[in-house]
């Protein structure tokens, strides 16, 4: 009998096992990036690093990298000594990323080598006009931060555009939602 687009319509039940569906098990996928939070921060409580802990590695399972990411959570005035200290700029912003890995052009298998800092008390400023939790604004930044390493950019409109969608596909994705919206929010983030 010749192969057909059809499915099998033979009188015989289908088993009960094909029946039911397979058992969920409600667990995200390991991320293939180690990722290490620095534990002594004092600028998030506890509970707030381990869900951001968890948030973050469930995205990152979502990308095909693989490597080692180490995030620094600080408040404003060491965000300020690190932006002036790395980017001369005597001011806060919301993450500083660091790219220790060889510049592969193949971003879709870069290995990971990436230090991020990252701002609370900006992601607490941002969540608090944007109506969400600390954490997601925390695990946007950590994205951001990641998403650069692996070539992405924000420098002009269509950049700003793809790396920005990518960052809520990502997020969406993983079951957190939208958080930047790329549409309504015309300030670039670096």
């Amino acid at each position: 009998m010749p192969a057909t687009d059809e499915p099998d319509r033979s009188s015989m039940p289908p088993q009960e096992a094909e029946d039911q569906p397979p058992p969920s098990t409600n667990k995200a996928p390991a991320a293939q990036i180690d990722v290490h939070f620095d534990p002594n921060t004092a600028a998030i409580t506890t509970t707030q690093l381990n869900t951001l802990r968890e948030q973050t590695n469930r995205v990152l399972a979502l990308i095909p990298n693989t490597g080692s990411l180490r995030v620094r959570i600080v408040n404003d005035e060491d965000m300020i000594d690190a932006h002036k200290r790395f980017s001369g700029l005597d001011s806060t912003t919301d993450v500083l990323t660091f790219d220790l890995a060889s510049h592969d052009t193949d971003f879709n298998n870069k290995a990971l080598d990436t230090d991020l800092i990252v701002c609370a008390d900006e992601a607490r400023r941002q969540a608090s006009q944007r109506n969400h939790p600390v954490t997601h604004e925390l695990l946007l930044y950590i994205v951001h931060g990641v998403l650069h390493c692996l070539g992405y950019d924000d420098h002009d409109h269509d950049d700003y555009e793809r790396m920005h969608a990518r960052e809520d596909e990502l997020l969406n994705a993983a079951g957190i939602g939208t958080v930047f919206h790329s549409t309504n929010d015309k300030e670039h983030k670096s």
